[in-house]
């Protein structure tokens, strides 16, 4: 079988872009436990009259308080995460958006093999014309002359 210059490259291309996606599914697969959202300090205040937080001249609040926010379902959700276990939620998160990235480049990499395999075409004609326009144009040609 004979092979065009375009068609080895192409070929090393895809061989190279699944070399990727494997390694990409490699990564995805020694992820952790993940989380999605976001983690914020808050600070409270109570609203009971004497209280510390209610000082006219120098309210102290209560907290800081560690809030995670996350929308699952298209509904926004919000948890207080006690103090003890804020580093584990941090490191979740932290997996979450690794596994976020690895997804982006899988299909980015996906993409860009669709369009070697089903969109790159070397052999095409450059017209793209049918016979039916043809035949309009010389109708066309003949109704001015």
């Amino acid at each position: 079988m004979l092979y065009t210059i375009s068609d080895m490259n192409t070929t090393k291309s895809i061989a190279k872009l699944q070399r990727e996606i494997s390694a990409v599914r490699q990564a995805l697969q020694e992820l952790g436990p993940m989380h999605p959202g976001s983690v914020s300090m808050q600070h409270q205040v109570c609203g009971r009259t004497g209280c510390r937080c209610m000082d006219p001249e120098h309210p102290h609040r209560h907290g800081p308080y560690h809030k995670l926010a996350y929308v699952h379902r298209g509904k926004p959700v919000c948890r207080f995460v006690r103090a003890d276990c804020a580093d584990e939620i941090k490191q979740r998160l932290a997996t979450y958006k690794t596994f976020r990235k690895l997804m982006d480049r899988w299909i980015e990499l996906s993409i860009q093999q669709a369009k070697i395999e089903f969109f790159n075409s070397p052999n095409k004609p450059k017209s793209t014309r049918t016979a039916a326009s043809s035949s309009r144009k010389l109708s066309r040609k003949k109704k001015q002359t």
